[in-house]
């Protein structure tokens, strides 16, 4: 099998992962359930050859289940149940196959005008490093090429990271940062005064 029906394979998954966390009446159902769509994930960051992203995400996945996980133990549950629509779920079953067809046509193109090129092949033939990048052309190889040079740093991608992207990293680590502050406030111990209010 190739590594693109196995990764189709995952996404169908993941899809079906959704749609068990959106439709179950069980909340720790639903948690589980995201979670293994987020673990999928993982696998596929694997399968396209991105270790970090990989890790990245299992370290999130876990910490987000955990999280959820024990603020589903704790909750005091006071919503009322709604009727199940049908119509909603057929939409997004359809929505959803849509996507991976979508998918999977831009991923097992031919690689022609106007379509993701094969999965495995470069997106254009080899570009001069010493040129300015044009538009429309990867900037990949001027990276490798001149990283060192230009910002000093012995590893390419720390150079990426914190030189030519350092902005997108600085909004990266304050999401989660934020996400930290958010999840601390959601399951932070109830005061004094929610306790008395939840003895009444």
């Amino acid at each position: 099998m190739g590594v693109e029906y196995l990764i189709l394979l995952l996404l169908v998954f993941m899809l079906l992962a959704v749609l068990i966390a959106v439709e179950t009446r069980d909340l720790l159902s639903s948690v589980i359930s995201l979670g293994a769509g987020g673990f999928a994930l993982s696998v596929i960051f694997l399968l396209l050859g991105a270790p970090d992203l990989a890790i990245t995400q299992v370290v999130v996945e876990v910490i987000a289940l955990v999280l959820l996980i024990r603020l589903v133990v704790t909750r005091h549950d006071t919503t009322s149940e709604t009727p199940r629509d049908a119509l909603r779920t057929g939409l997004v079953l359809l929505g959803g196959g849509v996507l991976l067809v979508g998918m999977f046509l831009a991923v097992g193109g031919s690689g022609a005008a106007g379509s993701i090129p094969q999965f495995g092949k470069p997106l254009m033939g080899k570009v001069d490093p010493s040129a300015e990048p044009r538009a429309g052309q990867p900037v990949a190889a001027r990276y490798l090429a001149n990283a060192a040079e230009e910002t000093g740093a012995g590893n390419v991608v720390m150079a990426v990271l914190l030189d030519y992207r350092a902005y997108d990293t600085l909004g990266e680590a304050t999401v989660i940062f934020v996400s930290i502050l958010g999840a601390y406030a959601v399951l932070r111990r109830v005061g004094r005064r929610g306790e008395q209010e939840l003895a009444s």
